[in-house]
């Protein structure tokens, strides 16, 4: 395997995905070192890739680029979306990279992967491109955190809405693989726990490009909500997929469970357009949310989303929790992390839960019409904001070996 360096040298040189990279601080035998490892030119990209990069970057950046008087160094890795790799890569960032925490982590496999090696390595792993609830769960390591949301979030928020709408009749349409069964199963359980119905599950290969066999099972389902249970292209264009077949004519209601901000641009405001979402963070929120997104903006030419302003935050929030424990010892400062709150743009009033959840306030939105739009950015309306201790799952029905319920 390439060693990390001569990983970062070819993603400059690869196509200036991300031009910031080459402004990196040299490497340094005392430095604070935060390993991104993400999706840097896979179907993940857009959710992750070059804007995590960014923001992880602008947070040490405003941190004023050293702690406990030792410089902070970042560095990036794509993960190609192969297990392999991804796990190849955290162990040599732990080993010898000096490496004390890696973020991103886009891909709930390989989330689930590294989150385990960071507590066999005692590094510390911070997930907020990853959805798969079993990270807090079944999966909960004493080394990992999961910081922007999660499937029974993402499913609390959707699903309940809409089976309170009268949508009570679904079927899935499910990305074969982690993420993808995890949401499907967080989805099911509030469908039915709200009074609706499940009719059935395709589940679809997250690397294909023809979702035409599963959206003529969805169709002849009869269900009222074809939900998508995925993400990154395949999600596009399965949406695409079910708007070309006249499944949304034909009286059904398109579901989509993860919506990054990225896909409702890349669909288009006509296709996405009333589609009922959950999701951490908008841009367009408040004054604090506004002003990070500008200068994201500035930065990257792109406005963020919440695995962007998830990056931004879970980077700050670990690097005070360094300076207040006085070390980058992994369980000192995986204390202060839970110990101290989050409060910024992206989770006011958060706190880490002693499963790894940050709990934070999580919102309901719908996508605009193309009338309805007054800019290329403005593809939201807020519909309703789900307290923080009622979106995630409650301890109470947690299967973390950490919790004593």
């Amino acid at each position: 395997m390439q060693t990390q360096r001569k990983s970062l040298a070819n993603l400059v040189k690869a196509a200036a995905l991300v031009p910031a990279l080459a402004a990196l601080p040299a490497a340094a035998d005392d430095a604070v070192r935060i390993g991104v490892l993400t999706d840097i030119s896979g179907q993940f990209s857009h959710e992750s890739g070059k804007g995590a990069v960014a923001a992880v970057q602008m947070a040490v950046e405003d941190f004023g680029g050293e702690v406990l008087g030792r410089p902070i160094e970042v560095l990036v890795a794509d993960h190609q979306n192969k297990p392999e790799i991804a796990a190849a890569t955290a162990q040599e960032w732990y080993e010898s990279e000096g490496v004390s925490l890696i973020g991103n982590l886009i891909n709930s496999g390989i989330a689930l992967s590294v989150a385990q090696i960071a507590a066999e390595k005692d590094g510390i792993a911070i997930v907020t491109g990853s959805g798969s609830s079993r990270l807090t769960n079944a999966g909960c390591t004493p080394n990992s955190i999961h910081y922007a949301y999660d499937t029974y979030a993402l499913a609390n928020g959707t699903a309940k809405r809409l089976v309170e709408e009268g949508l009570t009749d679904w079927y899935f349409l499910t990305a074969d693989y982690a993420f993808g069964h995890a949401l499907e199963g967080d989805a099911s359980a509030i469908v039915e726990a709200a009074g609706g119905t499940v009719l059935g599950a395709a589940r679809y290969p997250i690397e294909t490009s023809d979702h035409s066999a599963f959206i003529l099972q969805a169709q002849a389902s009869g269900a009222k909500v074809v939900a998508v249970a995925g993400s990154g292209t395949t999600f596009i264009n399965a949406v695409k997929s079910a708007n070309e077949f006249g499944v949304t004519q034909a009286g059904q209601s398109v579901a989509g469970l993860l919506v990054w901000l990225t896909d409702v641009k890349a669909m288009g405001l006509e296709t996405a357009k009333g589609m009922l979402l959950t999701n951490a963070f908008y841009w367009d929120r408040d004054e604090d949310t506004r002003a990070f997104a500008e200068r994201f903006r500035e930065r990257t030419g792109l406005m963020p989303h919440m695995g962007d302003a998830g990056d931004y935050s879970s980077t700050t929030h670990y690097l005070k929790a360094v300076e207040a424990a006085g070390t980058t010892d992994a369980q000192a400062v995986m204390a202060k992390m839970r110990e101290l709150p989050v409060d910024d743009f992206f989770g006011q009033g958060g706190f880490i839960r002693e499963d790894g959840r940050m709990v934070h306030d999580m919102y309901v939105y719908r996508v605009k019409s193309p009338g309805e739009s007054r800019h290329e950015w403005d593809v939201y309306e807020a519909v309703a904001v789900i307290p923080g201790e009622e979106a995630f799952r409650p301890l109470s029905e947690s299967e973390c070996p950490l919790v004593n319920n």
